[in-house]
């Protein structure tokens, strides 16, 4: 076999397909811009193929690059199939997961779906709601592990499993007017103190123009041309699309990361004790080099 896969090289092949950006990559995978580029090109040499066009804001994968992410992304979730077989013991019993809906929405079903595979005997319930109410659940008992979104540098503790880079997203840059017409999410949200503290950083005025505490909610009225959102760097929709963000007039200020948090019960059934496992070794990111 004339090349070797590395996993690292896979998630940054799709960080960088997925955002259509070395710098959002970057930022996703905890690497800087130039150690993304030369993962790419070493994969690039390794494969004997071009798999990015690349654009002077953009980048888009080439033929032989959208075949092959369907095959990085089986080869990562076959590792985690793997890890997950020979590591997690066998376990019965019923697990309470809440998660945040886009979290859940986006990244979680593959995850879920490889536990549930390999602990048949499991009943894994999920339950997906704002964080707010993820933590007064959790507080109650009514949960054994919470996915939480929360800010890095004002609240710690639990167990950091995802750092997400936002991005403004819009219908076209034909939004960014004054006052900017924002749609979020109710209070508290991470997305939503993101949104307001950057614009007033930036002394740029706004207005709350539509409110929803579901994504689906959101999508719809940012759809609608209602306004502009706040929303993960990979978890940008079809028809949908980046706002660009940086100094100068038509631009939008640089929004501050947001991460996940893994909150665990102090006494914890072996299910959920597995499935926490479960939860950290497939979505821990690396840090930054």
């Amino acid at each position: 076999m004339p090349f070797q896969f590395d996993t690292a090289l896979l998630k940054t092949f799709i960080a960088v397909a997925e955002t259509g950006s070395f710098s959002q990559a970057a930022q996703t995978v905890g690497r800087t811009q130039s150690a993304v580029s030369l993962q790419i090109k070493k994969l690039e040499d390794g494969l004997r193929c071009g798999l990015f066009d690349r654009g002077t804001r953009h980048v888009s994968l080439t033929d032989k690059g959208e075949i092959f992410l369907s095959y990085a992304r089986r080869m990562v979730e076959l590792q985690w199939e793997t890890y997950s077989r020979l590591n997690e013991p066998e376990v019965k019993g019923e697990i309470r997961l809440g998660t945040p809906e886009d979290f859940a929405t986006h990244y979680l079903p593959s995850v879920l779906a490889t536990f549930a595979k390999h602990h048949p005997q499991v009943q894994l319930n999920v339950q997906c709601d704002l964080t707010l109410n993820l933590l007064q659940g959790f507080k109650k008992g009514a949960f054994d592990v919470v996915l939480v979104k929360r800010d890095p540098a004002r609240v710690k503790g639990g167990t950091r499993i995802w750092r997400e880079p936002l991005v403004w997203v819009g219908l076209d840059s034909a939004q960014i007017k004054t006052p900017l017409s924002l749609v979020l999410s109710p209070q508290p949200c991470i997305y939503r103190a993101r949104a307001l503290a950057a614009l007033d950083r930036a002394r740029k005025p706004w207005q709350i123009s539509y409110t929803s505490p579901s994504l689906a909610g959101t999508l719809a009225a940012v759809r609608a041309g209602l306004g502009i959102t706040v929303l993960p760097a990979q978890m940008i929709p079809t028809g949908l699309i980046p706002l660009r963000a940086g100094a100068g007039p038509g631009r939008l200020p640089h929004l501050s990361d947001a991460e996940i948090a893994m909150i665990r019960q102090d006494r914890l059934s072996p299910a959920a004790r597995a499935l926490a496992d479960h939860l950290v070794a497939a979505l821990e990111q690396p840090r930054n080099l």
